[in-house]
């Protein structure tokens, strides 16, 4: 099964419809399966108290986090459009809701899962309500400690989800190299025997590429169309080209990683006899003379007899004269 790519656009589209519908086509021609959004409404998201990040704070001001958000609102109506325009283009189209509202709404269009971001993993009542409607849910795990996940797992599964991925992360962006622990992607497997994914926020598509060699079956990224422009995730997202060499590499990774059988592969099994090696005659031998060290060696091609039979032949009869470089015969 193909690694499953969310191109996350979030709120890049800066509260413009014709913006994100722009994403939306950038997504399609990088070849991305899925495009996310953010849906809320910024009252019920955020009190006026609430800071901003220190990475939003360098990218978008001083002023406060509801401030931020409210300028970064798509209206249903608008989200409605979106999900049609997704649907013309064949892409498919998902939002992460932040309220309970947004839960309602978001409910009455047709997403093949719920995407819960790391902020939201300790939100119980939340979590209920996604739960109580059945679909799967991928969940991100930034900022988590195991227990949380577990405790986590639990309430969508005693509410009705039945299918859950989990998403490795790290909630910093950028995030460090030396912070992405994709390693832990193996520790959530073997901890909870569910598929795990990564999502990611570092700079550029070195670790969404590792994450597939390791394993992962889904890749989050955020994306932009330009990184200069105005808002708290654009410098943290991939511009489009960036996007399409990441599908690219991920989609050649994944051909790659293939099974766990070691055997030749259709394409190397011609190269077999001209890169190995057969026993052959070293010099003249004459029939019946013995066959040793002195008058035996190894060379190319290796459609002889196998040099590993070496011992087997060494004290043997020539079964006739062979000249310097003859394949030897027993």
């Amino acid at each position: 099964m193909s690694v499953y790519i969310i191109a996350e656009a979030g709120v890049n589209h800066n509260g413009s419809l014709e913006l994100a519908k722009k994403l939306v086509d950038c997504a399609k021609e990088a070849g991305v399966d899925c495009i996310k959004f953010q849906t809320f409404k910024a009252k019920n998201l955020v009190s006026p108290r609430a800071q901003k990040a220190e990475y939003q704070k360098k990218t978008t001001g001083e002023d406060t986090q509801l401030s931020m958000l409210q300028k970064l609102e798509l209206s249903y109506d608008e989200f409605i459009e979106l999900k049609e325009y997704c649907d013309k283009v064949g892409i498919c189209f998902l939002s992460t809701p932040f309220d309970f509202d947004s839960i309602d709404f978001l409910s009455s269009i047709d997403m093949p899962f719920w995407k819960i971001p790391s902020g939201e993993v300790t939100n119980y009542p939340y979590l209920v309500a996604l739960a109580k409607t059945g679909k799967p849910v991928v969940m991100s795990t930034g900022m988590c400690e195991m227990k949380e996940i577990e405790e986590t797992i639990s309430v969508l599964r005693e509410n009705g989800v039945k299918e859950i991925s989990l998403l490795h992360c790290n909630t910093e962006y950028p995030t460090p190299f030396e912070d992405v622990n994709l390693k832990a992607m193996e520790t959530l497997r073997d901890a909870f025997g569910l598929p795990v994914g990564y999502s990611d926020h570092t700079k550029g598509i070195e670790v969404p590429i590792a994450a597939v060699a390791l394993g992962a079956t889904i890749i989050e990224k955020h994306f932009t169309l330009d990184k200069n422009m105005e808002g708290p995730d654009h410098k943290a997202s991939l511009e489009p080209s960036e996007l399409k060499a990441m599908v690219s590499s991920i989609r050649n990774i994944e051909k790659a990683v293939g099974s766990f059988e070691k055997k030749p592969s259709d394409s190397e099994k011609k190269n077999i006899a001209i890169a190995r090696k057969s026993i052959v005659a070293k010099c003249s031998i004459k029939k019946g003379e013995i066959l040793s060290e002195s008058n035996l060696t190894v060379k190319r091609p290796g459609n002889g007899i196998n040099p590993m039979r070496w011992p087997d032949v060494i004290g043997t009869l020539a079964i006739h004269d062979f000249e310097e470089d003859d394949p030897i015969e027993v």
